[in-house]
C-alpha cells in the first residue's frame, strides 16, 4: 500500500516520515507545494476515530510521529518539505514570483491562487445559482446565503451571523471597543472602513464620481443613492400608502409615520424622535454646539448638510436643475418644491377649511391659524411667532445683525431675500414678466399688483364706503379720510399729513430746498410736476387737450378755463398740471374726470398739491 504524497494521511494534517514497511518515505524533490498550503497548527491534531484494525493502529502509531523540528520556534513537522516551507516564515524568503506583476510568495500554492487574479479564472461554481468564485473559501461563505446557516452567535443578545468576522465586529457594540483611531482628530471607530471614510473629511478626497453630472462623493453608497436622482429609480415602496423611496433607510423612517413610533427620546426635555440622527441634531439645541464652520465667513452650523448648503452662497453653485424649465437650485428640496409648480399637485389638505398645500410643513404652519398656536417666543421681548424663521428674523431687530451683504456696494441686509432683490438693481434683471403686455418686474409682488390692471381685480375694500382698491397700501391711505388720522408730523411747525411723501414735500418750505432744476434757464422747483409745467415755456409743448374740441394747451389750468360747448373730458396724458388743483371730491370741473386712487403709482412721492 502506498500513501499519497500530499500529506493527507491518518486523519492528521501531515504524514510522519517513518520506517514502517507499508509507508514509503517521501523524498524532498518529490514533494510539491500543495495548491492550498497547509497551516502549521498540526500540533493541535487529536485522535478522534476508533482504530478499525491492527493495521490501522500500526499505521497510526508510525505515521503520526513528527521528527522534524524548527530551530527557531521549536514547532515540529512530519515531513522535511513542510519544515522547509515553515522556515520561510522566519527568513522572509519568497521564492515564487508572479510573471505578470512580480509579486512574490512563500509557496507555489499561494502563487497559483494569485495568478487567477490575472487570468480572471473563477474555478469554484455555486451549484444553486451558478455564481463563480476565485477561492473555495468564498464559495463556502456564499453557500450560507442559500442554506440560511448562521453558525456564529453573539453570547450577549443571541444574534447570529454567517461569518466570524461579522460576529467580532458586532461584539464591539456590547464592549464599546473602538480600535480604529483617527490620527488627525483622535476620533475612534469600530470598523476600519468607517475610519477610512472618516479620513476623507480631513483629506477632502472624493474618489467616487457621478458619470452624469461629475459630482463627487466620499463613499460609494452615497454615489449609488445620488445616481437614483438621475434615473428616478425608487425601488422601495410603502405597503400602506404606496409612497416610493430610493433608499431602504428612507422607507424605514417613513414607516414610523404610520406606526407613530418614536424610540429616541431627549434626556433634557423628553422630546421624542423617529430616528437617532434627528435626536443628535436636536441635542445641539441644548448644548449650543455648532461643529461645522464655514471657511469663508466663519459662520457655524449644527449639521454638515447645512454647511454644504451655505457654501453654495459663496460658490454660486446650483447643482439641481428643473427638467421642465431648466431653472437651477442650490438644494434638492427646493427643486422638489419647484416641481409642484409644473404638476400642480397639492397633496396636503387642511381638515378645518379644506385648503390644500404642496408641502406638509406649509399645512402645519397653516393649522396654527386655526389653533392660534405661536410656539416660538422671543427671549428679549416675549413676542411669539408661528414659525421659527419669523423668530430668527425678529431677533435681528434686537441684535442689529445684517448678515447678508451686497458684493457690489457692500450694503447689508437682515434677510437673504432682500439681498437678492437688491442685487437686481445692479444686474438690471427683471425675472417676472407679464403674460399680457410683456412688462417685466424685479419682484413677483410687483407683477402680482400689475396683473390687476389687466384683470380689474380690486381685492381691498373699504368697510366704510365700499370703495375698492388694487393694493392694501391704497386702502390704508384711504381709511385716513374716514378716521382723520395724520400720522406724519412736521418737526418745525407741527403740521400733520396723511402721507409721508406729503411731509417730505412740505419740509422743503422750511429748508428752501428746490431739487428740480430747469436745464435751460436753471430755475429750480420744489416738485417734479412744477418743473414739467415750466418746461412748456421753453418747448411750447401743448400736452393737454380738450376731448370735445381737441384744442391743445400747454397747461391743464388753461383746459379748465377755456370755454367749450357740451360735456367734455380732458386728456391729461398722465401729467401733473404744475399748479394747485381742486380736490377730486370737491367742486369737480365738468371738463375733468378725476383719476381713481388705484390708478396711481407709488404715492410715497405724489405729484398733486393736495398735501393734507
Amino acid at each position: 500500500m502506498e500513501t499519497e504524497a500530499d500529506g493527507e494521511v491518518c486523519g492528521g494534517p501531515e504524514p510522519a516520515m517513518c520506517s514502517h514497511p507499508l509507508l514509503q518515505p517521501e523524498t524532498e524533490d518529490q514533494t510539491g507545494d500543495p495548491s492550498e498550503p497547509e497551516t502549521d497548527d498540526s500540533a493541535d491534531w487529536k485522535e478522534t476515530r476508533e482504530p478499525q484494525s491492527a493495521l490501522n493502529s500500526l499505521k497510526h502509531d508510525s505515521v503520526c510521529k513528527k521528527t522534524f523540528s524548527c530551530s527557531q520556534c521549536g514547532n515540529r513537522f512530519s515531513t522535511k518539505p513542510h519544515l522547509k516551507r515553515h522556515i520561510r516564515i522566519h527568513t522572509g524568503e519568497k521564492p515564487f514570483s508572479c510573471s505578470e506583476c512580480g509579486r512574490a510568495f512563500s509557496d507555489s500554492g499561494t502563487l497559483k491562487k494569485h495568478m487567477i487574479t490575472h487570468t480572471g479564472e473563477k474555478p469554484f461554481n455555486c451549484l444553486v445559482c451558478k455564481k463563480t468564485f476565485l477561492m473555495s473559501r468564498n464559495l463556502r461563505l456564499h453557500m450560507i446565503i442559500h442554506t440560511g446557516e448562521k453558525p456564529f452567535s453573539c453570547s450577549f443578545c443571541q444574534k447570529s451571523f454567517t461569518q466570524s468576522g461579522s460576529l467580532q465586529i458586532h461584539m464591539r457594540t456590547h464592549t464599546g471597543e473602538k480600535p480604529f483611531s483617527c490620527s488627525e482628530c483622535d476620533k475612534s471607530f469600530t470598523h476600519s472602513g468607517t475610519l477610512k471614510n472618516h479620513m476623507r473629511t480631513h483629506t477632502g478626497e472624493k474618489p467616487f464620481s457621478c458619470s452624469v453630472c461629475k459630482q463627487s462623493f466620499t463613499q460609494r453608497g452615497h454615489l449609488r443613492s445620488h445616481i437614483k436622482t438621475h434615473t428616478g429609480e425608487k425601488p422601495f415602496s410603502c405597503s400602506l400608502c404606496g409612497r416610493r423611496f430610493g433608499r431602504k433607510e428612507n422607507l424605514k423612517k417613513h414607516m414610523k409615520i404610520h406606526t407613530g413610533e418614536k424610540p429616541f427620546s431627549c434626556s433634557e426635555c423628553d422630546k421624542a424622535f423617529t430616528n437617532n440622527g434627528t435626536l443628535k441634531n436636536h441635542m445641539m439645541t441644548h448644548t449650543g454646539e455648532k461643529p461645522f464652520s464655514c471657511s469663508v465667513c466663519k459662520k457655524s452650523f449644527t449639521q454638515s448638510g447645512d454647511l454644504n448648503d451655505h457654501m453654495r452662497i459663496h460658490t454660486g453653485e446650483k447643482p439641481f436643475s428643473c427638467s421642465v424649465c431648466n431653472k437651477s437650485f442650490t438644494q434638492s428640496g427646493h427643486l422638489q418644491k419647484h416641481m409642484i409648480i409644473h404638476t400642480g399637485e397639492k397633496p396636503f389638505t387642511c381638515s378645518v377649511c379644506k385648503k390644500s398645500f404642496t408641502r406638509s410643513g406649509d399645512l402645519q404652519k397653516h393649522m396654527r391659524i386655526h389653533t392660534g398656536e405661536k410656539p416660538f417666543s422671543c427671549s428679549e421681548c416675549d413676542k411669539a411667532f408661528t414659525e421659527s424663521g419669523h423668530l430668527k428674523k425678529h431677533m435681528r431687530s434686537h441684535t442689529g445683525e445684517k448678515p447678508f451683504s451686497c458684493s457690489v456696494c457692500k450694503k447689508s441686509f437682515t434677510r437673504s431675500g432682500d439681498l437678492q432683490k437688491h442685487i437686481r438693481i445692479h444686474t438690471g434683471e427683471k425675472p417676472f414678466s407679464c403674460s399680457e403686455c410683456d412688462k417685466a418686474f424685479t419682484e413677483s409682488g410687483h407683477l402680482k399688483k400689475h396683473m390687476r390692471s389687466h384683470t380689474g381685480e380690486k381685492p381691498f375694500s373699504c368697510s366704510e364706503c365700499d370703495k375698492a382698491f388694487t393694493e392694501s397700501g391704497h386702502l390704508k391711505k384711504h381709511m385716513r379720510i374716514h378716521t382723520g388720522e395724520k400720522p406724519f408730523s412736521c418737526s418745525e411747525c407741527d403740521k400733520a399729513f396723511t402721507e409721508s411723501g406729503h411731509l417730505r414735500k412740505h419740509m422743503m418750505t422750511h429748508t428752501g430746498e428746490k431739487p428740480f432744476s430747469c436745464s435751460v434757464c436753471k430755475k429750480s422747483f420744489t416738485r417734479r410736476g412744477n418743473l414739467r409745467s415750466h418746461m412748456a415755456v421753453h418747448t411750447r409743448e401743448k400736452r393737454f387737450s380738450c376731448s370735445v374740441c381737441n384744442k391743445r394747451f400747454a397747461w391743464c389750468s388753461d383746459v379748465k378755463t377755456h370755454k367749450c360747448v357740451g360735456p367734455m373730458e380732458t386728456e391729461a396724458d398722465g401729467e401733473d398740471c404744475g399748479g394747485p388743483e381742486p380736490a377730486s371730491n370737491s367742486h369737480p370741473h365738468p371738463l375733468l374726470q378725476p383719476e381713481t386712487v388705484d390708478q396711481t403709482g407709488d404715492s410715497s412721492e405724489p405729484e398733486t398739491d393736495d398735501m393734507e
